[in-house]
């Protein structure tokens, strides 16, 4: 059986926390669409390694902070 590895978030707590940034404000902020981010805070879409860092920097966090990455399966 393959591992899978599968990658939660707090970008919607970091944003909470933000002053309650909107998703569209974390959205120009990285260069992305207001859909990528709800989509990336739904679990529905893996960012890139780039796109992940940018987000971090954005909150002043590690990525770490951002993202959880859990190994599921034998």
């Amino acid at each position: 059986m393959v591992k899978k590895f599968e990658i939660s978030n707090n970008i919607r707590k970091l944003r909470f926390f933000a002053n309650e940034m909107t998703q569209q404000d974390l959205a120009e902020k990285v260069g992305v669409s207001r859909q990528t981010i709800i989509a990336i805070e739904a679990g529905k879409y893996s960012p890139t390694l780039e796109l992940a860092f940018r987000i971090a920097d954005v909150f002043g966090v590690g990525i770490g902070e951002v993202f959880q990455c859990e190994l599921k399966g034998e």
